[in-house]
């Protein structure tokens, strides 16, 4: 089973871009936690290959869908995307307004199904916390969370699954706080990523993985 992680750099995480299968190529975030758990299952079963890109937007995975994930023919892939769309409008009036989301996503959506039919699609609800990157302009952050409401509704009308993360999140930087967990307000530290890679897990084994 083959399974994308597509996305930004929360996805990336640092990871080797020069091969795939080896313990760099997975990053240093949540991807490698859900990589080491699925390959010490069954290394012969799973194949994991991450394609985060630190940066980017959907615009920027869409740009390069066909050579990062169509061309790899994944049988399940995970696409988290959405914090960089408001994040570049408010540092550098470049993001992605969101009718523009939903419409670029709608593509990205349409275009895989139709190249590959029988993929499985996780669709990732983009998070957003204040801290030290984001609380100087967290109400114009907050906006992350219209773009999550388009990602929940698309993964209904698209037949994909949805990963909640934002209130898994919230609870856990609420019993531990946000410096450990997620220090900027959006890219996570070692606890943090494996918050998210424990949901993803779960959402794996229960739906899809039987």
């Amino acid at each position: 089973m083959r399974i994308l992680f597509f996305g930004d750099s929360i996805t990336d995480a640092g990871r080797n871009r020069e091969e795939d299968f080896n313990l760099r190529s997975y990053g240093l975030g949540y991807v490698r936690s859900v990589a080491g758990t699925l390959m010490c299952e069954d290394p012969d079963k799973y194949e994991i290959i991450n394609r985060g890109v630190g940066g980017n937007r959907i615009v920027d995975l869409y740009s390069r869908i066909k050579i990062d994930c169509w061309n790899l023919e994944p049988d399940v892939l995970n696409i988290l995307i959405g914090v960089n769309d408001v994040w570049h409008e408010v540092g550098k009036n470049n993001g992605v307004e969101l009718p523009r989301y939903e419409k670029i996503y709608r593509m990205i959506l349409e275009e895989t199904k139709e190249r590959l039919p029988n993929v499985k699609i996780i669709l990732c609800e983009p998070y957003i916390l204040k801290g030290r990157t984001t609380e100087e302009k967290y109400d114009e952050f907050l906006a992350v969370k219209e773009y999550a409401k388009v990602v929940k509704r698309l993964a209904g009308e698209y037949g994909c699954y949805f990963l909640p993360l934002q209130d898994k999140i919230d609870a856990y930087t609420e019993k531990y706080g946000v410096g450990v967990c997620f220090p900027g307000g959006v890219h996570p530290a070692i606890a943090g990523a494996q918050v998210i890679a424990d949901e993803w897990l779960k959402l794996f084994k229960e739906q899809i993985d039987k």
